[in-house]
């Protein structure tokens, strides 16, 4: 089993499991921050990881969750493409405005 070793604020050193570590990935970009629950004192970390340690992290099997998502379609997009799928020659469109 992989051991990840980081460091607790309060406690100092100490060694977990896969099992043990959450990984948060920002949704644009390579980085993200990492959180545990300390074994010793019960409190919950939450360290910054640049692109190196969401490597290794995601390399050992660390669970993630995409965070901080672009924002929201609005109802005016969702209008606009409603009507162009409305008109016969959408698919035309579609694959002429991709090149």
């Amino acid at each position: 089993m992989t051991t990840i070793r980081t460091t607790c604020n309060r406690c100092g050193d100490v060694e977990l499991t896969t099992r043990d570590v959450g990984l948060e990935l920002e949704a644009e970009g390579a980085e993200g921050s990492y959180r545990f629950c300390c074994p010793f004192c019960g409190t919950t970390q939450r360290k910054p990881a640049n692109q190196r340690v969401v490597s290794i992290l995601l390399a050992t099997g660390v669970g993630y969750e995409i965070v901080g998502s672009p924002e929201p379609i609005t109802e005016e997009e969702i209008a606009r493409f409603a009507k162009v799928l409305d008109r016969e020659d959408w698919f035309t469109l579609l694959v002429s405005s991709g090149s």
